[in-house]
């Protein structure tokens, strides 16, 4: 029991952060760059399984460094981005299953937030709610560079830096996100709440708080379902995401 509760309240805290980073990410049609980076943590979780580490940590230096290179090819190549970030993202899984155990390559792929140690649990709660903090100071200022950067600029916002912070608050997202739901399935947890809060919501503060909510409450369920029938918790999120959008389909305002 002491298990679930940390596997419940760890993927609550990292489906919350997740869904209020979608809340972002979605108006910037970024909702889909969550994948690539989770498909370039391959190698990272591989290594983490390897040496028994904890996953998230072996994925964050990983989904930085793609973050990089897809910037910089992007200024040497004038590339598009998502051109650029198939190169990347392809080559870092080719490279994970030169290092990925068989016999551990379920959780590198779709997660195993079930094994969770209490150590690995304070930290990602703690990173969860450093990064909630930092989303919410940036919210409306990342909002106008959205709908204009020369607008943005004009109000003396530095959109560089803004933009910086908030490539780090992605990485560091798809680095726990792969802890829930594994490499192949990060996307998912950014893109389906914040998808599924638009359908409802009247403003943007309905829309960030019913994102972060459906974040918490799909994960939730996921969590739940997987310790009553022993299926694999990450599918289950995002199954129990996709069921709260489609509802939501219904309801659309």
């Amino acid at each position: 029991m002491n298990q679930f509760l940390l596997s419940l309240l760890s993927g609550i805290f990292i489906g919350g952060a997740a869904g209020f980073l979608g809340s972002l990410m979605l108006p910037k049609r970024m909702s889909l760059a969550a994948g690539p980076l989770g498909h370039l943590a391959l190698p990272g979780i591989a290594l983490a399984l390897i040496y028994g580490l904890d996953i998230s940590l072996g994925a964050f230096p990983f989904v930085i460094l793609g973050i990089v290179l897809i910037y910089f090819f992007e200024r040497k190549t004038k590339l598009p981005t998502e051109a650029l970030t198939a190169v990347v993202f392809a080559t870092g899984v080719a490279v994970a299953f030169f290092f990925l155990p068989i016999e551990q390559a379920e959780a590198a792929l779709v997660g195993d937030i079930s094994r969770i140690q209490f150590n690995d649990a304070i930290f990602s709660i703690t990173l969860c709610i450093l990064i909630i903090f930092i989303i919410k100071a940036i919210y409306s200022n990342m909002i106008l560079i959205n709908i204009s950067e020369d607008l943005a600029k004009s109000q003396k916002i530095h959109v560089e830096r803004y933009n910086l912070v908030y490539l780090l608050l992605i990485a560091l997202i798809v680095a726990l996100g792969v802890k829930v739901v594994g490499g192949l399935l990060t996307a998912a947890i950014v893109a389906i709440p914040a998808a599924t809060s638009r359908n409802l919501a009247k403003n943007l503060a309905q829309y960030k708080f019913l994102s972060l909510s459906f974040g918490i409450l799909s994960s939730a369920a996921g969590i739940i379902i997987s310790h009553l029938t022993l299926l694999p918790a990450g599918p289950l999120i995002i199954v129990s995401s996709t069921f709260l959008f489609l509802i939501s389909t219904i309801f659309k305002r």
